[in-house]
């Protein structure tokens, strides 16, 4: 027996008027309402990001060669190892979410393969964590096993550049960001999204469960300072001239 689930939403009742459906709309909170109006799940009660979604959504678009990239990453084996691109116009103070990666169950061969493809430069913040080490890792730290798998992760763990790695401190730092329009994402990036509508409190404290892209892009927020552009890279790996010299 096959099944299907039909959504209905505020513009299906044909019976309002543009006027009404605005009027209706409007009504809501911001963070409710593609959920009243348009049936998109999410957690309004404890909501960590309580925006509409309109305001951080954008189409899928090109980047000029000045602006910088880094990567975050949160590693998991049950719940998913999780990874995130971000561009980072240094002009504006706009970054942008334009890569996501999400798959438990997954050795960091595996992980590496896939996030590889970013490029070879893209470096990545990382967790606390990753120092731990795993029985599957021989006794290495999981930092090091991505490492040594081919990806550029940075020299230290994700942290404030006091050194601090509060939680509160970088959620704070993502929602102003979305406030302020300086944190955007790709339309497509439906895995991405879909933990943000359902990120939420309770009791006061972060649901820890269906955060592991939302985390990743924490890290690599965190770590901005570390982001590199195509041309910083490319200077480093231009052939060596040497001056032309003759034997007598």
């Amino acid at each position: 027996m096959s099944r299907a689930i039909i959504t209905a939403t505020i513009d299906d009742a044909l019976h309002f008027t543009d006027a009404q459906r605005k009027e209706i709309t409007d009504a809501y909170p911001p963070h409710e309402r593609d959920a009243r109006v348009r049936g998109v799940p999410s957690l309004g009660s404890g909501k960590i990001f309580p925006l509409a979604e309109e305001r951080i959504v954008i189409d899928r678009r090109d980047f000029p060669s000045h602006f910088a990239r880094i990567a975050g990453i949160d590693f998991g084996f049950t719940h998913p190892t999780a990874a995130v691109e971000i561009v980072w116009d240094r002009d504006q103070d706009i970054c942008y979410v334009t890569k996501t990666h999400r798959l438990a169950e997954a050795s960091p061969i595996i992980h590496a393969a896939a996030l590889r493809s970013w490029g070879s430069d893209l470096v990545f913040a990382w967790p606390r964590d990753g120092r731990r080490e795993t029985l599957e890792g021989a006794g290495l730290p999981l930092a090091e096993q991505f490492r040594a798998n081919g990806l550029k992760m940075l020299h230290e763990h994700a942290q404030f550049q006091d050194g601090s790695v509060s939680v509160e401190a970088g959620l704070m730092d993502m929602l102003q960001r979305m406030e302020s329009g300086r944190l955007k994402v790709f339309r497509h990036l439906n895995d991405w999204l879909e933990e943000w509508r359902l990120y939420h409190r309770e009791d006061g404290k972060v649901f820890k469960e269906f955060d592991d892209l939302m985390c990743a892009t924490r890290y690599a927020l965190m770590m901005l300072r570390y982001a590199k552009t195509k041309s910083f890279n490319d200077k480093w790996r231009r052939p060596i001239e040497y001056p032309r010299t003759s034997v007598a």
